[in-house]
């Protein structure tokens, strides 16, 4: 990351690491169906009567839910149809003014796993069926992660989705200790102190996540403590979005330069180097998809733009722009057994210290974040072999765009591909007029000699000559010497010059040989 960010260096604030969405699962141990059936045997409930012990505690939940929304104060609402909840909760918040605490509560019928009751061979079993059942989504402002969901399934095993955004806890955390941010949805456009935000953002990982997370499942689920007894949730990362944000000062910088890094990356990045981003390498024993794909991204609110994603298997690495002006790399972790992390396990009876595939739970979300940082970087530095061509293209559009001179006539702009301008470019740029510089006359010599038409008539030659003199000085191509009739090349007109000298004479050439047309279907 630090070869592009040295490379961009003029155009950026910096870069910050972060995980962005994160979603955590909790799983009660009732997961088969021998331990449900073991519970009811704990419980004497009668095998029988499964459904009706399944729907009596469903309703438990979702009277629940409306004690806590009415004790909150807040709304409840059955959803019959797809919304974005996220954005319904948030419009919520906005309009009755909700700073902390219970937001509202939806409510959705979706499919789910619970159990059923099956005969075999003269006895009962129980075992697990895919079933429809009522979720319910509760959506809190928490003091210190912002807007979270917590998702629960009112049917047995009551499993319990938690989703928060370290974008959101972030933005509370800089907040908090006086650090002034500017930031849109869920990416920072310009932070005072990158170091010190970069040093919160590293906390996130190391939260006491068990803690908050069954703090917050004993309040969506009144059956803790009670029916559940001792029971607690094993809690999961079932999916990690950590993203590199580079902050660029201007947006059409950024606009300039996506489209060649999006063309780069579809070109140059084969299986390997993917596999290489993400710490691995390809073998002959890998088994499963490597996928590059382009698409369009145009969400409401958002400005349309382009998402390159590389997927493995069920984990990928995308890059996009947001808001305009901030380039982001995201790694996302759906599988993070394709990666390995260093513990001790039991070996031959023994205990030993060794790499393993990493595992899912939160213990390993400090893993998740070195994972996803270094396949950020590495992706980044990879990037850095794209020359950036903003200035040269505002410098050539601002040749071949129609100016007005000091005196505020309009004034006709350059042409790199004509002939005619061409020669002028090579009479200024003559070496005899590098060390005194250039006079009308000298100039009208000069062309002379390169062969350029002129009119027959001197004085129409001279006439003639300080048109485009006055042409070239209100482009900045040339500048007056002072106290006298000569004139010098600038710094940016012997760049320019020089660009389009070579562009007609070598490289157009070479593009309309080597260019064919397409074969005909």
């Amino acid at each position: 990351m630090t070869t592009f960010l040295e490379q961009h260096a003029e155009k950026v604030f910096g870069a910050l690491s972060c995980f962005d969405r994160i979603l955590f699962r909790g799983y009660l141990p009732l997961e088969s169906g021998w331990t449900m059936a073991e519970f009811l045997r704990a419980k004497g409930v009668d095998r029988l009567k499964l459904k009706s012990f399944l729907l009596e505690q469903a309703e438990r939940l979702k009277k629940h839910s409306f004690q806590v929304a009415r004790h909150a104060g807040r709304p409840t609402q059955y959803l019959s149809r797809h919304v974005r909840k996220e954005e319904l909760a948030r419009e919520i918040a906005n309009k009755d003014g909700v700073e902390q605490g219970l937001v509202c509560v939806f409510s959705v019928l979706e499919p789910c796993r619970s159990f059923s009751m099956v005969w075999k061979n003269g006895k009962t079993f129980i075992r697990p069926a895919k079933r429809q059942c009522l979720f319910l989504y509760y959506y809190f402002l928490d003091r210190e992660l912002g807007l979270i969901h917590i998702k629960i399934q009112t049917w047995f095993p009551f499993r319990i989705q938690v989703y928060a955004n370290g974008h959101e806890w972030l933005a509370r955390k800089l907040a908090r200790h006086g650090v002034h941010y500017l930031k849109h949805e869920n990416a920072f456009l310009r932070v005072d102190d990158l170091r010190r935000a970069q040093a919160f953002a590293d906390r996130f990982a190391t939260l006491p996540w068990v803690r908050i997370l069954s703090a917050y499942a004993r309040r969506v689920n009144p059956l803790m403590g009670e029916l559940l007894g001792p029971m607690q949730y094993y809690w999961a990362t079932a999916q990690a979005e950590y993203s590199t944000d580079v902050l660029f000062k201007s947006r059409a910088v950024l606009a300039e330069l996506m489209p060649r890094l999006i063309g780069h990356s579809l070109r140059s990045f084969g299986a390997n180097d993917v596999m290489g981003f993400l710490g691995r390498k390809l073998t002959g024993h890998f088994e499963g998809e490597m996928v590059t794909d382009l698409s369009e991204v145009e969400l409401k609110g958002r400005l349309p733009g382009q998402r390159v994603k590389h997927r493995m298997k069920a984990n990928w690495i995308k890059m996009y722009d947001k808001t305009g002006c901030v380039l982001r790399v995201e790694t996302v972790i759906n599988q993070p057994e394709e990666f390995r992390v260093r513990r001790r396990v039991r070996r031959n009876g023994k205990r030993v210290t060794c790499w393993v595939p990493m595992r899912k739970g939160v213990a390993w979300l400090f893993r998740y974040r070195d994972v996803s940082i270094r396949s950020n970087q590495r992706y980044l530095n990879a990037l850095a072999e794209v020359a950036d061509p903003s200035t040269a293209l505002r410098q050539l559009d601002s040749l071949t765009t129609r100016r007005l001179s000091s005196s505020g006539r309009s004034v006709r702009p350059f042409n790199p591909l004509a002939q005619g301008d061409r020669d002028l470019f090579r009479a200024v740029l003559a070496g005899e007029h590098f060390i005194h510089g250039f006079s009308n006359r000298e100039l009208r010599e000069k062309l002379q000699r390169l062969g350029a038409s002129q009119p027959p008539d001197p004085h129409r030659q001279g006439a003639r000559m300080s048109r485009l003199l006055a042409r070239l000085h209100a482009y900045e191509l040339v500048a007056k010497v002072p106290r006298s009739r000569r004139w010098r090349v600038t710094s940016n007109g012997y760049r320019l010059m020089t660009a389009t000298i070579h562009l007609r004479d070598e490289r157009f050439p070479h593009l309309h040989a080597t260019s064919a047309p397409p074969e005909a279907a």
